[in-house]
């Protein structure tokens, strides 16, 4: 590999990149646990970390530190814009000091609350999102009660919508209070307003919605407003959510 195309020593990458001293990369290298672009790698060998796939242990570590990954509990009346044209609440109001410039994967509705993910890894995003990917999302909803079992029936077998079929991966009645019970539902779906036209079709229009976990990342007790940094971990289970 020249030595003008950005090209560093293995160790250097995987230590920049949070799995442990150079010696200790070393070590893993030696033991067969690192591959370079499904390749096994071998000590003294270089990448490019803005563009190799590495993987430890069968995990994808993030070996280009320019790239971020960012999760986010929205609150309720905030746009999930970077920017309001109309001077209203956006999401970049609530990140502080990112030097990078993020973008938010997928939306939430300006009622809607719960876990955003922000990132500026532009390949991830689009994978994150796109259908054929597959990945689960799950919400805690409000709604009119009370709720039938039928309801949760119906919703596991599919529903008709004007822009076609949809149905939800899990369904669980978590609560009734009064007139209000509380559901927990799962689906892969990703279009507009999905979760509120669903339940409006069925007769239980929400009054609040809140996002509890996208694929393998939690909402947790990351509070109201708050931004974290994904763990390596959570990072290389992203990854893993959505490999081909």
């Amino acid at each position: 590999m020249p030595e003008n195309d950005g090209a560093e020593r293995l160790q250097k990458i995987m230590a920049a990149a949070g799995v442990g001293s150079r010696r200790a990369c070393e070590t893993l290298i030696i033991r067969g646990k690192v591959t370079v672009d499904g390749r096994l790698a071998q000590v003294g060998d270089r990448a490019n970390p803005a563009t190799s796939v590495i993987m430890v242990n069968g995990e994808r570590i993030v070996s280009d530190t320019t790239l971020v990954y960012i999760a986010m509990n929205k609150p309720r009346d905030v746009i999930s814009t970077m920017a309001d044209e109309k001077g209203r609440t956006a999401i970049s109001d609530f990140l502080g000091r990112v030097e990078q410039r993020v973008y938010h994967v997928g939306r939430l509705d300006q009622d809607s609350e719960g876990l955003l993910l922000l990132t500026n890894d532009g390949t991830l995003a689009h994978k994150l999102t796109h259908p054929s990917y597959g990945v689960q999302k799950t919400y805690l909803c409000e709604v009119a009660g009370p709720l039938p079992r039928a309801v949760g029936r119906r919703l596991l077998s599919g529903v008709e919508l004007e822009d076609g079929p949809v149905k939800v991966d899990t369904f669980k009645l978590v609560d009734t209070l009064g007139k209000t019970a509380q559901i927990e539902i799962t689906l892969h779906e990703g279009r507009k307003h999905i979760v509120r036209r669903l339940m409006d079709e069925v007769g239980h229009p929400v009054s609040r919605l809140i996002r509890t976990q996208i694929g393998p990342i939690k909402l947790g007790d990351l509070r109201t407003g708050r931004t974290r940094r994904l763990n390596a971990g959570e990072i290389a289970s992203l990854f893993a959510a959505v490999e081909d």
